[in-house]
């Protein structure tokens, strides 16, 4: 089974999104992982944007890529341009690349507005995670 990372800073959105959608609907493809350069927990709202369609996301947790039991993988996704700039040396095998999306940790606004950027940033990652050739 092939191994695909999916890097971002702080592991707490994005990338975590990028995992649970995997995991869910490529998994028997796709043995996933997902850390930051600079890991700061997963945000709530990333679990409960997946479980509103159907994905259990409680069990994951936010990494650093010094900490993945793997070191070594076919596919290296990045989601923030800071990632992709320190994206190791060590991860050199795999094939890089750079999907940026909107950070909705980072959004402003309404509490009903930073869900709706959780939703959107969701909704866009998982358009991407159905289309991605691999």
């Amino acid at each position: 089974m092939k191994r695909i990372l999916f890097l971002c800073t702080g592991n707490s959105a994005r990338s975590q999104l990028a995992e649970g959608l995997m995991r869910h609907f490529r998994g028997h493809e796709f043995e996933v992982f997902s850390a930051g350069t600079e890991p700061k927990g997963v945000h709530p709202l990333t679990i409960e944007v997946l479980r509103e369609i159907g994905i259990d996301a409680a069990c994951q947790t936010s990494k650093h890529i010094d900490d993945l039991p793997v070191k070594e993988f076919e596919y290296i996704i990045t989601l923030c341009g800071s990632a992709a700039r320190n994206c190791p040396v060590f991860f050199g095998k795999g094939k890089k690349q750079h999907q940026a999306f909107t950070d909705p940790a980072a959004a402003s606004g309404s509490d009903r507005e930073v869900y709706e950027s959780f939703r959107e940033v969701r909704d866009h990652i998982k358009t991407f995670i159905l289309g991605f050739k691999g």
